[in-house]
């Protein structure tokens, strides 16, 4: 079926800046604006903060020996750059849809696409890697209460030991139920849950301490910059999520302030818990004891406290605060695959919002089964990498982006803007770059297989069911 338009012309068409908007604030049935800066702050945190620094140091550690503190460091100067220019397009787009539509109204149309595919393997392929390790949480909080874990068969994936993981497909379907009440209503809890995260990682930090070592920080790279820059790439894991803050454009009270100042406060408070609990965990046990230990931040309390009591709470408090993350991941989800069935790239089911709870009921549980589905039977080894390669291209077209709008439309209202520009969008390109070129080479396999079959859709579905194809298809009608 053709669409009386060129092919190439769809691909590289831009969707007018100030069209986002204006749908946005047409569309009467859409999200409602409930959330002020604090709550915004709390969905950065919450969906930054998860599983990455909980299991983290267990594989970085052996990458880099000592030297994972600068590897956080690298991590989160590539955060900070980037987080930079996402809060000036949140500031000049406040709109749902994050990276993909900045990418629709900078690059163009095929850009976006791809863009977000990425952005689906950055949120919904992490939040089945957070339910995953979820459950190597719950089962160490079991031993050591009880005694006991459940059963690999029915707790693990395959390729870990077991068949089916069905205590992330139970927190999966959880979140989703939470998600469907209303955001205003998972904003308050995602809240607590934050808080309650901070106060345990806080104990870390503070327990940790009393078991420091400096003779543990020697040799302190043992593997070289190479080992840095290897256990770098994969640590930027643990900084995805800052972004889920720009897919709450349209739920936010005066966006163009609230998401830049969102962003930069989370970023500040991200930043300085990952080193901490680098600096602390390396500082507590040798570097070579990291490889192979399970839980290792409350294994780690266990040893230096030589009492039972830490693990435990450590355990527990994991167990219900990274909750809050597959939350806010499923939140950020749902909110870009909005904005994408709103201009006809995916069905339009994903933008259908329930009238009485202001939310995306069947795209919510649409993303839900499919996280979960991922979550019960696909190898945890096997997405995190595929992950951050994801997260690392959004970026770079987020940095892109600044510098195209910038040249294209200088007078467009911003309420923030980059410091050091255009210095600070190429570093952080580069920075993105530099960590792609990190990541293993069946990442890239697996990355091009995932952009082919997005290109698939693109030209079998989207290409022919987009808002800009029938404004163009209207506009050449006789």
């Amino acid at each position: 079926m053709g669409t009386g338009v060129p092919l190439r012309h769809q691909l590289l068409r831009r969707k007018p800046v100030r069209a986002f908007a204006v749908e946005a604030e047409a569309d009467s049935g859409g999200l409602r604006r409930s959330m002020g800066v604090f709550q915004l702050t709390m969905i950065g945190i919450g969906g930054t903060i998860g599983t990455g620094i909980f299991f983290a140091l267990n594989t970085t550690v052996p990458k880099a020996g000592p030297a994972v503190i600068l590897s956080f460091v690298l991590g989160a100067v590539t955060a900070a750059l980037t987080a930079l220019c996402y809060a000036e397009l949140a500031s000049a787009v406040p709109v749902a849809g994050s990276s993909y539509s900045y990418a629709y109204a900078t690059l163009g149309e095929l850009a976006a696409v791809a863009v977000g595919w990425c952005l689906l393997l950055e949120y919904a392929v992490s939040a089945g890697v957070i339910a995953v390790t979820w459950g190597q949480y719950l089962n160490d909080l079991t031993q050591r209460l009880f005694g006991a874990q459940l059963p690999a068969v029915i707790s693990a994936p395959p390729g870990n030991g077991g068949y089916l993981n069905l205590p992330a497909v139970v927190l999966v379907g959880l979140c989703c139920l939470l998600l469907v009440r209303g955001a205003r209503e998972s904003a308050v809890v995602n809240t607590v849950m934050v808080l309650l995260k901070l106060a345990i990682l806080v104990l870390f930090v503070v327990v940790g301490a009393a078991g420091f070592d400096a003779g543990n920080l020697e040799p302190f790279a043992p593997m070289g910059f190479a080992g840095i820059g290897a256990a770098a790439a994969t640590v930027f894991y643990s900084f995805i999520g800052l972004d889920t803050v720009s897919t709450a454009g349209e739920e936010v009270r005066n966006p163009r302030r609230t998401l830049p100042l969102a962003i930069l406060c989370a970023l500040l408070v991200i930043t300085a818990v990952y080193v901490l609990v680098a600096l602390v965990g390396v500082g507590a046990q040798p570097w070579t004891a990291f490889e192979g230990q399970s839980a290792g931040l409350s294994a780690i309390l266990a040893k230096v406290t030589g009492m039972g009591w830490p693990g435990p709470v450590f355990s527990a408090g994991v167990v219900i605060s990274v909750v809050s993350v597959i939350l806010i991941v499923l939140y950020g989800q749902t909110r870009i695959l909005y904005a994408m069935g709103r201009d006809g790239i995916i069905p339009p089911v994903f933008c259908r919002i329930e009238p009485r709870r202001g939310t995306p009921v069947t795209g919510t549980v649409l993303v839900g089964g499919f996280v979960a589905l991922i979550a019960a039977v696909v190898p945890l080894d096997a997405l995190a990498n595929l992950t951050s390669m994801g997260a690392l291209v959004a970026f770079a077209v987020v940095s892109l982006g600044v510098i195209i709008l910038r040249r294209r439309e200088p007078d467009l209202p911003r309420g923030f803007r980059v410091p050091g520009y255009p210095v600070v969008p190429l570093l952080s390109i580069g920075c993105c770059a530099y960590l792609i070129y990190q990541l293993p080479p069946a990442t890239y396999l697996l990355f091009g297989g995932w952009l082919a079959l997005a290109l698939a859709v693109y030209l079998l579905y989207s290409r022919h069911h987009s808002r800009l194809t029938a404004r163009e298809e209207g506009k050449n009608a006789p």
